[in-house]
């Protein structure tokens, strides 16, 4: 199977500058010039190659990042936006108009779910949100006129593994495009070749990795993305979420480290949650045979990067989770905050938080408790020491003797 090679795409990116610099140059100019009138307003048209029209279009610093992701993805184009959700609602509202159906999964990222739930109903567009790792339910929620199903590789935050191959045979059954939010998982799956029409990420998160900036990406064939970006009708080019190039630059390069960082993420959170669970604390963790998904993870994986970074336990009750969260800040641990990926292990109570949006009625639905702490795990490198300070306070607080 073939994988991103960071050493291929930094000559791909190479190969658009006349520069030899080893980093990457950094264009910042909104608007470029032409050599012939005949050349812009080819350019227009979308009939030329290496000329530039506007910033919100195409710039050479967000053309090497998308030529990157492309690779990685093993997608024919991508493009990149100002923050995930750009990525995630531009993607959708250009699958879509008015009378069209949605079906979407109940356990996305609070922020989607707003957007399904509340947003884009205004311009007529209908959303029934199932349970996506049950195909069953998923393809009795399709109709004539679904263009989407709308999932996410793994779950936010209960770290459901989606069946990526069977969700696009359901898709082509009733010619819609299968979308799948790939942000908890780069590298770990390849969703473009498991069968997924168009991925999105926020790589503010783990790809970026550095929480420095936000950020997202889509990617998909070439008719997709040029369609997005079309002067007249394209979703993206008119709404305008474009990425600053400065930042393009920037993610750029930590991609280069990506592969690295998520090995050391996986490790990290496997030991935690083995230990976790040694303690009498269970651990929700797709790395664990005890996983209900653990197998279909194992089926869909790149296997050299590991399970990922994400760990959720169930303290019962917010006042648990706040009360450990807050003592884990203290002893220096990590950071009580919203977002993952970073170097630093994040922690937040998603049910008062990143799914704040999800009704209540939803949470209990997916069998999400109040007091479920989701943990991003960071690249410490002497994550024994990690445990036991959590397990010391765990201790103190009295959740275990």
């Amino acid at each position: 199977m073939k994988h991103f090679d960071p050493a291929t795409a930094i000559n791909a990116v190479q190969s658009l500058s006349s520069e030899r610099g080893v980093n990457p140059s950094i264009n910042d100019s909104a608007t470029f010039t032409f050599p012939h009138g005949q050349t812009m307003t080819d350019t227009f048209h979308g009939e030329t190659e290496g000329y530039y029209l506007y910033s919100r279009h195409w710039n050479p610093s967000n053309m090497a990042l998308c030529t990157s992701l492309a690779a990685m993805e093993d997608t024919e184009a991508a493009w990149v936006t100002g923050s995930g959700m750009a990525a995630i609602t531009c993607a959708l509202l250009h699958c879509v108009q008015q009378g069209d159906h949605i079906v979407a999964s109940m356990t996305v990222y609070g922020g989607t779910f707003a957007f399904l739930n509340n947003y884009i109903k205004r311009f007529g567009v209908e959303v029934t949100f199932v349970d996506t790792t049950n195909l069953a339910q998923v393809k009795a929620a399709c109709k004539a006129n679904t263009k989407v199903i709308y999932t996410e590789t793994m779950s936010n935050p209960l770290l459901r593994i989606c069946n990526v191959g069977e969700l696009r045979k359901i898709a082509d059954e009733f010619g819609a495009k299968l979308i799948v939010d790939n942000t908890f998982t780069p590298m770990i799956f390849t969703p473009h070749r498991l069968g997924a029409h168009i991925v999105v990420y926020s790589m503010t998160k783990f790809i970026n990795g550095k929480n420095d900036c936000v950020a997202g990406a889509i990617c998909g064939d070439s008719e997709f993305i040029n369609g997005l970006i079309d002067v007249n009708c394209g979703t993206a080019m008119l709404l305008g979420p474009v990425l600053d190039s400065f930042r393009a630059t920037s993610i750029l390069k930590n991609l280069y480290t990506l592969h690295i960082r998520m090995q050391q993420h996986s490790r990290n959170a496997m030991y935690l949650a083995e230990k976790f669970n040694a303690i009498g604390i269970k651990a929700n963790y797709t790395g664990l045979p005890t996983h209900i998904d653990h197998e279909l993870m194992k089926q869909q994986m790149n296997p050299q990067f590991g399970f990922g970074g994400m760990i959720a336990i169930d303290l019962g009750t917010a006042e648990n989770a706040n009360k450990f969260m807050e003592a884990m800040q203290k002893q220096g641990i990590g950071f009580l905050a919203v977002s993952l990926g970073y170097f630093r292990t994040l922690f937040s109570c998603s049910g008062k938080s990143t799914s704040s949006e999800v009704p209540e009625e939803f949470q209990k639905a997916m069998g999400m408790s109040e007091g479920l702490v989701r943990f991003s795990v960071g690249l410490d490198n002497d994550i024994e020491y990690t445990f036991e300070q959590m397990s010391e306070i765990l201790k103190n607080e009295g959740f275990v003797k």
